[in-house]
């Protein structure tokens, strides 16, 4: 394209007319309203977490009723998840009404997405892990070779993180990479509430590919062996399409102190 005329190179180009007080009180205004909903996400991840800290030990002892414990810790467990996610909405609710800025919303809609703390819809591989039948126990040289421990749970996890899982729920419930699974008796506490096998674990991302990193992963590989000689449950299913919840925990992290 041609222009016609000629232009001083010594001229300079004209200077961005200053912000209004509008526009300065609106940007200000935006960060202050950003920087308190994170302030609010934060102190409430600490909170239940914290709270949660505080609960019973759920490691076994021989004067401990793990029944009663669990029953009573999944009943506690049930109302901080409630009260969690009653904030949750409150601090929403006042996020999305306090501001009206674009940049920022974007902001928060990413954190929150990396904090799983949003609903992911999207195709999903599921793994569903079984115990191995009772008519097996006399074939087997031991009976912690016919369940499914919480070392397999994880590795069926930690594979599909790998593989580039955007979302993974385990029994329906959003976990994330620091999230803690243990074994109580024969059942996996999962944010202190106890699940019973058949294990479900489910991914959303590349089915394909996560369905490589399964097959790849060396304890499964050993999972796998014991299947085939003792019926132990592997079933692999790539699904269409899944909605997974958000995430309803705490991620902070916490480390061993030394004493």
């Amino acid at each position: 394209m041609t222009v016609s005329g000629s232009v001083d190179p010594t001229e300079q180009p004209p200077a961005d007319p200053p912000a209004t007080g509008t526009q300065t009180h609106r940007v200000r205004r935006g960060r202050r309203v950003l920087t308190a909903a994170v302030a609010c996400l934060c102190g409430l991840m600490i909170s239940v977490s914290a709270i949660n800290a505080r609960g019973q030990d759920l490691r076994p002892d021989r004067q401990t009723d793990l029944i009663g414990l669990i029953e009573s810790q999944a009943a506690r467990n049930a109302d901080l998840t409630a009260r969690a996610a009653a904030l949750r909405d409150e601090v929403d609710t006042l996020t999305r009404t306090d501001s009206d800025d674009p940049e920022l919303q974007r902001q928060l809609a990413e954190a929150e997405a990396a904090a799983a703390m949003t609903p992911v819809v999207g195709p999903a591989l599921s793994v569903t892990l079984t115990d191995a039948p009772s008519e097996m126990i006399e074939s087997a040289a031991s009976d912690n070779a016919l369940v499914v421990h919480q070392q397999d749970i994880q590795a069926v996890a930690n594979a599909m993180w790998a593989a580039g899982a955007e979302a993974v729920t385990i029994q329906g419930v959003r976990v994330i990479t620091t999230t803690g699974i243990k074994c109580v008796g024969n059942t996996v506490v999962l944010h202190g509430r106890p699940y019973a096998p058949p294990y479900v674990i489910t991914a959303i991302g590349d089915p394909a590919r996560m369905s490589e990193s399964l097959a790849a992963d060396r304890h499964l590989q050993i999972y796998r062996q014991y299947s085939e000689a003792y019926q132990l449950g592997y079933r692999e299913e790539p699904l269409v399409e899944v909605e997974m919840p958000a995430h309803e925990g705490g991620a902070d992290l916490r480390y061993a102190q030394p004493g």
